[in-house]
Order: C-alpha cells, then structure tokens, then sequence
C-alpha cells in the first residue's frame, strides 16, 4: 500500500495505491473516485477483494477532499475527471477500469468520453451524470449549506443516504467522514463542489464506448427511482444494471460482499457483457 499525491494545476489529490504482491506494477489498473462529501475510504471494504481478485487498486480523493489539497479554482466534474485521468497517468497510463460513485460517476464518464484508451471499463455506483431536481431546489439547498447550520444540516442528510444494514464500522466512518470536512479549507472546498452541474456528463454519455456496469442501492434516497434511474443510465452507456437489496446510496461500503459479486466477472469479462 502506497499513498500518493498527484500534482495538479493549484494543488494535489491523493490516493492509495493497492497492488497484489505477485504483479505490483503490471496488474489491471482500477481506479476508485468518491462522491461529494466523501473521502477514498468509502471504498475501504472493497479495494481488499480487488486486490485479493488480482488487481491493482488505486483509491483517490476528490480536490478539496480527503487528503488532497484545497484552494483549486474548480470543483466540478471536468476537473474532477482532469484528476481522474491525472491519476491515470501517474500509474502508467492505463487503460484502467474507474468505479465511480455519486459524483465520482460523472467524473468517470468525463474521462472515458475525452481518453477512451485511458478508461475502457466503468463501474458507476449510485451514479450522477445528469441533473436531478428543479434549479429551485438544487439553489435552495446550496444556499441552507451555506449557513451556519450548514455542516449539521449535511451530517443528518449524509447519514441518512446509507440503507438498512451497515458494516461494523460504520459509525467510525461517518464520524471520519464528517470531519474530514470540519478541517481548514474544506467546507468551502465542500461548498464549490455542491454548485456542480452534472451536464458536461449527460452530454458526454453518447461519446462513451467503454463497457460499463451501473451499480445501485434498491434504497438510494437520492433518487425518486433508482430502478428507473439504473436503467436509464445503462441504457443510455450500452451497459447493463445490478441492483443491490438494502443498499443505499453507497452500496459499496454497505454491501461489499454483494458489490464484489456483480463486480469481479464483469472485470475478468465473465458476466456476458460485450467488452469493446
């Protein structure tokens, strides 16, 4: 295990990098990107079995999250896929698989729509990569995180986005998670990345010709339909859609096991689903 910072133009991101002893430079290269409001330990419960299964996993902050760097001049998808694919670079170029969660999907998309030869597999849980919501609401709730009362108003909405069975440390997580937040430079970073718009990636998903899995959590608040929403996405990416009961909105930290099912056959190209 190995934790990085990738130099980026106005700071860093960060990642931890997991590779199986018998192949640490030359493994498939995977690449874990969370969503807003969440570090790479999202993943914490996942990276074991991708690296157990073989592969090289790369695990990476978004800017202003985690353990990269604050004071970027954006924080919206392009640039988090820029980071994405800097990532990429970093570990050899790839072609690497990225499992994109919330945010971190849209990212994902950007990425294998602008360097197909750099991302050829997508792995998109509880995936935003169009907008949800009237302009109304989406401006409504920026402008309640901008008070005062903001981070207690984003700690009771965050806990409330996991599902009915949560990992042993679960709690330790979200307490982490949260404070992460509280530390110089991040709320505000927080803060920028919420005015995102995720059309740059609605746009993009035409271009996208990489085999892709959409992953999501039967009770994924963040959706009026996550059925629906699943579908759509895979529809529209050619892919095809795992629905995991119970789950959340980050089933992969809920439900690793389950995750890890739907997960390692599509990434050895077991599962039927065309690669190319």
């Amino acid at each position: 295990m190995e934790t990085i910072e990738v130099p980026r133009p106005g700071g860093f991101v960060a990642a931890t990098v997991t590779a199986p002893a018998s192949a640490p430079d030359t493994a498939r290269l995977v690449v874990c990107v969370p969503g807003m409001g969440e570090s790479r330990a999202a993943f914490r419960h996942l990276v074991p079995g991708l690296v157990d299964a073989g592969y090289r996993v790369a695990a990476m902050d978004l800017r202003g999250h985690g353990d990269s760097s604050t004071g970027f001049d954006a924080y919206d998808d392009p640039a988090a896929a820029g980071d994405l694919l800097a990532v990429v670079d970093a570990l050899g170029g790839g072609p690497a698989t990225v499992v994109g969660s919330s945010m971190g999907a849209a990212a994902a998309v950007l990425a294998a729509a602008e360097r197909p030869a750099a991302v050829d597999g997508l792995v998109l849980v509880g995936p935003f990569v169009r907008d949800h919501g009237s302009p109304a609401a989406r401006l409504l709730l920026r402008l309640l995180l901008a008070r005062p009362w903001g981070p207690a108003l984003w700690g009771a909405y965050y806990r409330s986005l996991f599902g009915r069975a949560t990992p042993a440390d679960h709690a330790e997580h979200t307490a982490r998670a949260l404070a992460l937040l509280r530390r110089p430079g991040r709320w505000s970073a927080f803060q920028a990345t919420t005015r995102t718009s995720h059309a740059p990636a609605e746009a993009a998903l035409p271009r996208v010709r990489a085999a892709t899995l959409v992953v999501m959590g039967e009770e994924d608040r963040d959706f009026p339909d996550p059925r629906a929403e699943a579908a759509w996405i895979a529809g529209a990416l050619n892919g095809r859609h795992r629905m995991i009961g119970g789950a959340g909105h980050y089933p992969m930290a809920e439900r690793p096991a389950e995750v890890l099912e739907v997960l390692l056959p599509f990434l050895a190209g077991t599962d039927g689903d065309p690669r190319g």
